[in-house]
Order: structure tokens, then C-alpha cells, then sequence
């Protein structure tokens, strides 16, 4: 939930007009919009990039893997899986929330991975990878802002 909505919710449980605090807080994340919607597009132009290396990574880390069997099917659903993660990552990045990783990303995942017979730590080292693949091509700065949201997903699918 954004910022705006969970202001928005509490003022109205409340029966209460928006507090400055909550204002304040609102017109922060209105002005750190434009680099959030920067950040994910960084990730978004350089989606196949990202797969590709953290891909490589993943496989040599954990090269007895499913997707790294010869199965090609196995080794596209892979790079599918590790595609819409980065998606998943922009939402919550454009949001400025986590919500879309705990929503999308990490409810029923690891349910489902584990009835497709995937190690969840294996799938946990491929987001590893594609965190280390994606801050590479960030600043120092946009590191603080995109790793968040990696480590948040990272840690719910090892709960």
C-alpha cells in the first residue's frame, strides 16, 4: 500500500483530516517520483541484461539445478520467472512499497515452487543474482533505493 493510501486509510479510521506529518510525507514521495519512475526504467531497458548475467551467475553457483539440466523448458521457465521478478521489483520501485513483491511475489511462491520440485534456496540465489546483476548498473544512490526491495523479497521467500 503507497504511502498515500495507508495516509489516507488511517486518517479516515480515524475520521481526521490528513495530519502534517502525513502531508509532509505525501509530498515527499510526489517529489521522489520522478526518481523512482528513473530507477524502474533503468531496470526495465535493461531487463534481458539482468537475466542474462544473473542467469549465468545462478547457474554457476547452483549448477545442479533444474533450469541448468538440459531441459530447455526448465531453462526458459527459469528466465521467465527471473523476468517478471525484475517486473515485480519496478512495480514496488514505482510504488515506493513492497506491497506488489508481497502481494505478487512472495504469497503462494514458495508453494508453488515447491510443488514444481524447485529448491527454494536455489531460487533465492537467483534473486540474489539478479540483485548483484541489477545494482551493478546503479549508482551508490540508486543502489539505497532498488536493494530494499530485492532483500525484502529475498527474505520472504527464505521465512
Amino acid at each position: 500500500m503507497s504511502i498515500i493510501t495507508r495516509s489516507i486509510a488511517q486518517a479516515d479510521r480515524e475520521a481526521r483530516y490528513l495530519n502534517a506529518g502525513e502531508l509532509s510525507a505525501i509530498l515527499d514521495f510526489y517529489e521522489s517520483g520522478l526518481s523512482r519512475i528513473r530507477l524502474a526504467t533503468i531496470l526495465a531497458e535493461n531487463e534481458q541484461k539482468i537475466v542474462e548475467k544473473a542467469s549465468l551467475r545462478f547457474w554457476e553457483r547452483c549448477p545442479d539445478t533444474p533450469s541448468n539440466s538440459g531441459n530447455k523448458t526448465y531453462r526458459a521457465s527459469c528466465l521467465r520467472d527471473q523476468s517478471w521478478y525484475v517486473r515485480l521489483i519496478t512495480y514496488s520501485i514505482v510504488v515506493g512499497d513492497v506491497e506488489p513483491l508481497a502481494k505478487i511475489g512472495t504469497i503462494g511462491v514458495k508453494e508453488m515452487y515447491e510443488s514444481l520440485e524447485i529448491p527454494l534456496p536455489n531460487l533465492v540465489e537467483a534473486i540474489r543474482s539478479l540483485k548483484e546483476a541489477s545494482l551493478e548498473l546503479l549508482s551508490l544512490k540508486d543502489v539505497t533505493e532498488v536493494a530494499p526491495y530485492f532483500d525484502y523479497l529475498i527474505q520472504g521467500l527464505m521465512a
